[in-house]
């Protein structure tokens, strides 16, 4: 049985406004999608971002097709998102998503161990 590894964070959408506003993000690793993480925006959007691209982005920029992500500062991370409707900008602590992508390599390698063989009686 696999489970799904899921992370709530909040992420602070820039706009050219004067101040950002804070909105609900999730954060979804399926063991059936192995290496793809769901980022899912508020209004149901749903963007599949390569787990790699995401380890990557927080130690250095990196960006994959409409996707880019990088660090800011010690303690953030920003997230990009280009579509035919615009680009999106996310500003994120880097927090969650350290907690969460260490969860999914933690659930990752627990999926590779073999099976143990099953106890018997003597």
């Amino acid at each position: 049985m696999s489970l799904v590894i899921q992370e709530h964070a909040q992420a602070r959408l820039i706009t050219d406004g004067p101040d950002p506003r804070v909105v609900p993000v999730e954060l979804r690793c399926d063991p059936q999608e192995p290496g793809t993480v769901h980022v899912r925006l508020p209004g149901g959007a749903d963007w599949a971002v390569g787990q790699d691209l995401l380890e990557r982005g927080l130690r250095s920029p990196a960006t994959r097709g409409d996707i880019g992500v990088w660090p800011c500062g010690r303690a953030q991370l920003v997230l990009e998102l280009h579509s035919p409707d615009g680009v999106a900008v996310f500003q994120f602590d880097r927090a969650p998503f350290i907690r969460f992508l260490s969860r999914v390599r933690a659930g990752t390698a627990k999926q590779k161990l073999p099976a143990a063989a099953p106890a018997t009686r003597a």
